[in-house]
């Protein structure tokens, strides 16, 4: 078994391509900046947004798997940026490059962005798919082109709906990234709503998920999560006791927090559990793993 998998040096692919290979994947990948190849991978330079280059890489490839994963993801512009039409383009034109080569079967990631948030619980099918954002917009017509390409030519596809995520190299802005920095170095961690009710995974534990929907037989959208439900404020709770820290949490009022975010945002995960999929970290451990990966970087006070 080949299998192509973009997006593979982000903060999710990045764990990927070790399973793939463990699992007895013949591992290639794609960069849009040149990657030494190992025993394990199989680096390919393109760019995803050239259409031609996307044509010649599958077809130089010609993986029987795609796990597609790569998009626009810069943290604070994901959500308006022109950039996710670019990315319906070149997904599209891979997805026709990779079931005209031969393809198996596809797995690509979507986004909990795609439902009509005022839901709550998230169930595929069910809950409608109503997004409030651009890139949510974006993502959900590339699922909708994605399902009717799959059923009219009767080929497998699985579309993965990531929710809350974070982990060792998470963009050092976001939220729990930004607390454990800030509690390292003695300083004060500022969080916005405390209220809100999140679905939060550790990105190796997404990774593994996207492996099981690869390695299933699961056709459409399929919800990403952990299925442990915390608030925002007992998730930066938890961290700063961890760091002895909590008397440099301060939270902003929710009539000052940004509005537009949903008080509940969780999603069933009942499909992803019938791959026989197993997490490997709970909230504790996760948050352990990140702080230590955090410790370890220059700058910090654990350094």
């Amino acid at each position: 078994m080949k299998v192509l998998v973009t997006g593979g040096s982000g903060f999710i692919g990045q764990y990927c391509l070790a399973q793939l290979h463990a699992r007895g994947y013949e591992v290639h990948a794609v960069s849009s900046v040149p990657r030494a190849s190992t025993a394990s991978v199989q680096w390919h330079q393109a760019s995803l947004l050239d259409l031609s280059q996307t044509r010649d890489l599958v077809r130089l490839v010609k993986p029987s798997h795609l796990l597609h994963l790569a998009w626009y993801t810069k943290h604070g512009k994901y959500w308006t940026a022109p950039e996710n039409l670019n990315w319906v383009q070149g997904s599209l034109t891979l997805m026709q490059e990779f079931f005209e080569s031969g393809g198996q079967r596809l797995v690509t990631a979507g986004t909990c962005a795609e439902y009509e948030w005022s839901h709550g619980m998230c169930v595929e099918g069910q809950t409608p798919l109503v997004p409030a954002t651009l890139y949510g917009s974006y993502k959900h017509a590339l699922q909708q082109m994605q399902h009717a390409w799959c059923s009219h030519r009767n080929l497998p596809g699985a579309w993965g709906r990531v929710f809350s995520l974070y982990g060792p190299a998470e963009n050092p802005d976001r939220l729990v990234a930004s607390v454990i920095r800030a509690l390292l170095k003695a300083e004060v961690a500022t969080c916005g709503n405390g209220s809100l009710v999140r679905d939060y995974s550790h990105a190796e534990d997404v990774a593994s998920a996207f492996v099981s929907i690869l390695e299933s037989d699961l056709n459409g959208p399929v919800n990403i999560g952990s299925g442990e439900a915390v608030s925002l404020h007992d998730l930066v709770e938890r961290i700063a006791i961890k760091l002895d820290g909590r008397s440099l949490l301060r939270f902003r009022p929710p009539s000052l927090a940004p509005s537009g975010e949903p008080a509940l945002l969780l999603p069933d995960i009942t499909r992803l559990l019938s791959t026989g999929w197993k997490q490997k970290f709970d909230l504790d451990s996760g948050l352990d793993d990140t702080i230590a990966w955090w410790r370890r970087q220059p700058g910090s006070s654990g350094a």
